[in-house]
């Protein structure tokens, strides 16, 4: 893998590799959105519990989910020991493109930032032939994801 999957214009190993591959704990809660994306993208379920508050943790981790597209981070906000990141990351299930949209919180115990839990937001938006793709290539969506 060369691009990482949070950041098509930055090299995996420079951007959320440091983060899956040797367990570096991200100083923001950006970057550990960014790095939990990553994880669901390429499949790394033990990371994604591993960076799950414990009061909210499930058992396991669905991987087997759409083909992730890319990540818009909408905005970051950090008071104290908690952090907000709003975010649509965007999929492809079969043939339908689709676009999460969440508002995750975090929380810093003992120095490292954990997801706690997210809201989902009702999103319609859906891309025309000659809209920019939602995947974030920059190409249309019609010579790209459609």
């Amino acid at each position: 893998m060369n691009h990482c999957p949070c950041n098509p214009t930055k090299q995996f190993a420079d951007c959320c590799g440091p983060f899956l591959s040797e367990g570096k704990s991200a100083p923001t809660p950006e970057t550990l959105m960014r790095s939990r994306f990553s994880a669901y993208a390429t499949g790394g379920e033990s990371y994604l519990l591993s960076t799950w508050h414990p009061s909210t943790r499930p058992q396991g981790v669905a991987t087997d989910l759409p083909h992730w597209l890319g990540l818009q981070i909408i905005r970051t906000s950090v008071a104290g020991e908690g952090g907000i990141v709003e975010f649509k990351a965007t999929y492809k299930d079969g043939l339908r493109i689709g676009v999460l949209h969440e508002t995750s919180r975090f929380r810093r115990e003992q120095g490292v930032w954990l997801y706690v839990d997210g809201v989902l937001h009702e999103s319609g938006q859906k891309a025309g032939r000659n809209d920019p793709c939602p995947c974030g290539s920059g190409r249309k969506f019609k010579r790209c994801c459609g």
